[in-house]
């Protein structure tokens, strides 16, 4: 049995994308539409990043579940490119992620 979670990263709220980031989701699989959100900026979209990722691994077959911490909002606790690039900061910081695998 395959167990995953989702650990800290951006969040719908913080994922603004433009209108090719859109199309290349949604021609490729358009059930997929539902992951965005229309922005407040014209044209453009809010994407649900981890919820899509969730239910892909869930679709296939993987118990998963999503911690649900925004690496953008969290500033205190996590790094994010995106938030550092909005900022015009002159460094972007590093981030880790790791795997582990256990028998249940």
């Amino acid at each position: 049995r395959i167990v995953a979670s989702l650990g800290p990263s951006i969040s719908q709220r913080n994922y603004e994308v433009g209108p090719e980031f859109h199309a290349r989701f949604v021609e490729r699989n358009d059930e997929w539409r539902r992951f965005f959100a229309p922005s407040a900026k014209e044209g453009h979209y809010l994407f649900d990043l981890p919820n899509l990722t969730i239910g892909r691994l869930r679709a296939a077959g993987v118990q998963a579940d999503n911690l649900d911490i925004c690496t953008y909002a969290d500033e205190d606790r996590f790094f994010s490119y995106r938030r550092t690039t909005h900022r015009n900061e002159p460094d972007y910081g590093r981030q880790i992620s790791a795997i582990m695998l256990r028998e249940i």
